[in-house]
């Protein structure tokens, strides 16, 4: 069977198609439960508009947080060789896989009162059980390894040869890095961050244990709230299926427009980059 022939189109369509189905089917079953009228009323709520107002300053956070460690890392894993880096690499993975009650969970025990990182923490008055740090350090555990292994990859497809001729030209390590290698890596470091983001948006397991409910405290001087995910958990375990489906609705709106911008971006020339291409 020849690869370009009809059959071999006709072979990508249906598997393509089938998992594209299950991409879009959930979705339209969360707009088909809830009507217009009710995820119109779920925008209006003002509980609602603080849960999702949480969740994206939280996540925000934690973006800067990918940005200010994870890229370094990744930057570290691509062009230095050292002992033990086969080990990073595997601790970096490791989130992705841990289920996240887990994650919780040791994060809870690693910061109890009487746990030396407790007392730390304390010591700076910086809590975080039931606090918007609590739910930005879950989310930095299970979303920066993706900054981190984008990160390496995107840095691992910059051709040396331009750096060396950077180099030659008279830029030193911190110039080149700026100027060269993070322009050619722009791409993928962004892509990177999205997932980050994406998967910090999403986590609900971690932040269960470590802070279900947010009070008032450090950056966040909002009411008591929680992050959409926990907040669209405790409509699904009242029984309250229509309003969990309209406010899951509503919050997939929000997504969705900002992945939109982004591409968007890509094709209009609003981003540094071009759809398809490493460099600028």
């Amino acid at each position: 069977m020849r690869r370009d022939g009809p059959y071999w189109l006709a072979l990508q369509v249906a598997l393509s198609g089938s998992l594209l189905l299950l991409f879009v089917l959930p979705i339209v079953a969360l707009f088909t439960y809830a009507p217009p009228s009710r995820i119109l009323a779920a925008w209006n709520n003002s509980q609602v508009r603080e849960a999702i107002g949480l969740t994206l300053y939280a996540s925000g956070i934690a973006v800067l947080a990918a940005v200010v460690f994870a890229i370094p890392l990744g930057y570290l894993l691509a062009r230095r060789r050292f002992p033990g880096r086969a080990v990073v690499e595997s601790v970096v993975a490791l989130p992705v896989v841990v289920p996240h009650l887990l994650v919780g969970l040791g994060l809870f025990l690693l910061l109890l009162p009487g746990a030396p990182l407790g007392k730390a923490m304390a010591y700076l008055g910086i809590p975080v059980y039931d606090t918007i740090w609590g739910v930005v350090l879950v989310m930095v555990f299970v979303s920066a390894p993706y900054t981190v292994l984008a990160a390496d990859l995107s840095f691992r497809a910059v051709d040396d040869r331009v750096l060396e001729a950077a180099r030659s030209l008279g830029a030193g390590p911190a110039t080149a890095f700026l100027t060269v290698t993070v322009p050619l890596a722009l791409r993928g470091l962004v892509a990177g961050l999205l997932l980050s983001w994406a998967r910090a948006v999403s986590e609900i397991g971690g932040i269960l244990i470590l802070a279900q409910v947010v009070y008032p405290g450090g950056p966040y001087g909002g009411p008591v709230t929680s992050t959409v995910s926990v907040y669209v958990y405790n409509l699904v375990q009242q029984g309250d299926l229509p309003d969990a489906a309209a406010v899951s609705s509503v919050f997939l709106l929000i997504a969705f427009g900002i992945f939109l911008a982004v591409r968007l971006g890509e094709r209009s020339g609003w981003l540094p980059w071009r759809r398809g291409e490493l460099a600028p």
